[in-house]
């Protein structure tokens, strides 16, 4: 199985090639920039679906959580949103369950380094940090493009970037200071955070702290959703130095620390009361560091080189509340007394060379990387350590045609082990290939790719030898069309959009009880239209299909979303004044041993910046979260959604 898929992989590569040499010479066409100003940029330039979330959508969305802030993407959902602590990210039906916060085939990365925990039982996604800290944030969803940066992300990959001194300064030599308050009504919900920006010649230093805190939320029926609410305090040191005759060295340097100190929760952060297992003392702490050296050659533009050296340590510790559950023991559950900890170190080294061959103008990205992951022994799961090398290439060729492949590889070794288990070698070849074509002066583009994909086992199945030299496998297909257009029912209008297709069959599965094989399918669009007028249109839908398999058996895939349509229609007053209306409409979900009802649910937004006066640089949003305070629960959620919310949020530069 694994060899004839390894064939495959360097099949992909050698159809990307053929390709190359195919389309060598036709006549070029220059296209112009068409710009939709909607909320959200349709990226109908990529072959890759992906999906960008800027630093003015980040604000406009005052998002508590990082899963809140990209969940309006097609294909992403929440398991449960809310709380950092027991919400988690699902993509593509992989990622977060109702039972655990990550499945490993959903990656994570914040300013280059690996983030994320492993199969932590009844706990929600480990990215415990605040929306408030990032520029961006970028959403691969499929194998495409991921290569890069990690193997086995059958799902996708979330990349945040933190922000920097210049988002404020302007590049300019300049002190800046930002202040943002914001307000919830539900669950009384505070947050504050303050950002200062040093820029003097080719220094530049940012530094953030951030406070959020949140008394339980009700939901749409007025029933408390959980027994506790969170404070979550983070704060946030980016520095950057550049120098040389043409600046093209640069030093930089990322801290940030997230913490949470919870009294008397319930351990199952997934469920609305202690239950079973109780309730417990959760301290949560969460540290990265990212030290990076770019030179950018100025006599060779081949020559574009990063050095990366990147530090996780996310550190869970929990004591049972004696008495708190009906049926455990005095002292509790060894699971609900368990401490977690993962401290992940990892060194890049990468080059993006651009080059010309012929008719074709090469973006070539290739390195290695090691990255070594340590895990704490536990009560409830084994400790040990996963390391790993890798070798990564791809090649963005565009033939000046209107033609662009880009092949992708990835090779990697692991040694894997922990103390009374024994030690595991594994390796994998992987790899695939994208393109996309653009007819002329059409605006419209066909796109497409086919890609090989591997999990490689992690620590916390040491305990099951049998699934040691036993990786995962994937393939994925994708196949879809873009336009692009202008003036099409109205002078100064602007259209895109992005409609893809794809399949996702994954093989040797070991991180699912009971099943064997899962075979996955969907729709996804996005679409943005506006008027030269400031009126604009956002529409986002996706359509989902899954099978599991046991013995050849058959039977719904649990982590399926129901098909979501999204829509908002807005209208913007040039940069002062934008009001907007969004409809999630979630359709009732039938494929499944847990259904769900249908539901719509109604946000208003309107964001105000005065453009003169004493006002003047400053942001005043206004946010109204299920307006109508509709009572339900999205599918995949094991607890209801959030009742009406009214978010206040205040933003002033000085």
């Amino acid at each position: 199985m694994t060899t004839r898929l390894h064939t495959r992989a360097l099949l992909m590569c050698g159809a990307a090639t053929f390709l190359c040499h195919a389309a060598a010479a036709q006549e070029v066409i220059q296209l112009d920039a068409i710009s939709v100003d909607s909320k959200r940029a349709v990226q109908t330039g990529e072959a890759t679906s992906e999906t960008v979330v800027d630093a003015e959508e980040i604000a406009d969305r005052q998002a508590g959580t990082i899963a809140e802030l990209v969940d309006s993407a097609p294909g992403v959902n929440l398991v449960n949103g809310g709380s950092p602590v027991g919400s988690g990210i699902n993509i593509r039906g992989f990622g977060a369950t109702g039972t655990y916060g990550t499945d490993q085939k959903v990656g994570i990365m914040v300013g280059g380094a690996t983030k994320g925990s492993e199969e932590l039982y009844r706990i929600g996604t480990q990215l415990f940090t605040d929306p408030l800290l990032y520029r961006e944030a970028v959403v691969k969803r499929g194998m495409g493009g991921t290569f890069e940066y990690g193997s086995g992300y059958f799902g996708g990959l979330l990349l945040l970037e933190p922000i920097h001194a210049s988002d404020l300064t302007m590049g300019e030599d300049a002190f800046k200071l930002r202040e943002t308050l914001q307000f919830s009504t539900n669950g009384d919900g505070i947050a504050s955070s303050t950002t200062a920006a040093f820029q003097r010649g080719n220094l530049e230093v940012l530094g953030n702290y951030t406070y959020r805190t949140e008394d339980p939320q009700d939901d749409g029926a007025g029933n408390p959703r959980s027994e506790n609410g969170y404070e979550l305090p983070s704060w946030l040191v980016n520095g950057r130095l550049t120098f040389g005759e043409s600046d093209e060295h640069a030093v930089s340097l990322l801290l940030s620390h997230t913490q949470t100190d919870d009294r008397d929760v319930p351990y199952d952060t997934f469920g609305t009361s202690g239950g079973i297992f109780g309730n417990v003392d959760r301290a949560t702490d969460d540290k990265t560091a990212v030290l990076r050296y770019d030179y950018d050659s100025p006599e060779n533009d081949f020559v574009n080189l990063r050095l990366e050296l990147s530090y996780s340590d996310q550190r869970i510790e929990q004591d049972y509340v004696p008495g708190s559950s009906p049926v455990a023991p005095p002292g509790g559950f060894p699971t609900v007394n368990a401490d977690h900890r993962y401290q992940t170190t990892k060194l890049t080294a990468k080059n993006t060379g651009h080059l010309t061959t012929g008719a074709v103008d090469h973006a070539m990205r290739f390195g290695v990387e090691y990255l070594q992951r340590e895990r704490l022994d536990a009560d409830s799961a084994p400790g040990g350590t996963d390391e790993r090398v890798a070798l990564f290439f791809a090649d963005t060729l565009d033939f000046r045609n209107g033609l662009t492949v880009t092949p992708e590889l990835r090779f990697e070794t692991q040694e894997i082990g922990g103390s009374g288990y024994g030690t595991y070698d594994n390796t994998a070849l992987m790899g695939g290939v994208s393109a996309r074509y653009e007819f002329g002066a059409s605006g419209f583009a066909v796109l497409g790719g086919v890609w090989y994909n591997e999990n490689l086992p992690i620590i916390d199945d040491l305990g099951t030898p049998a699934y040691m030299t036993r990786p995962e496998t994937a393939m994925n297909y994708e196949a879809g069309f873009a336009y692009d257009g202008a003036d099409l029912m109205a002078e100064g209008d602007a259209l895109a959009l992005k409609f893809v297709g794809y399949v996702t069959e994954v093989r040797d599965v070991t991180s699912y009880s009971g099943r064997d094989a899962v075979d996955l399918k969907g729709l996804e669009l996005e679409a943005a239209y506006s008027l030269a007028s400031g009126y604009y249109v956002d529409l986002n839908a996706n359509v989902a299909r899954g099978t599991g398999y046991a013995a050849g058996v058959a039977s719904d895939w649990e982590g399926v979303p129901a098909d979501q349509l999204r829509l908002t229609l807005g209208r913007k007053w040039g940069e002062e004044l934008d009001l907007s209306w969004e409809v999630v409409a979630d359709a009732e979900m039938t494929r499944s041993a847990s259904p769900s009802d249908s539901a719509i649910v109604h946000n208003l937004r309107a964001t105000y910046r005065p453009e003169a006066g004493v006002l003047r640089g400053t942001e005043l949003r206004l946010g109204v979260e299920n307006l109508l305070d509709l009572d339900y629960t999205p599918h995949l959620a094991t607890r209801p959604a959030p009742g009406r919310n009214v978010k206040v949020t205040l933003t002033t530069v000085f």
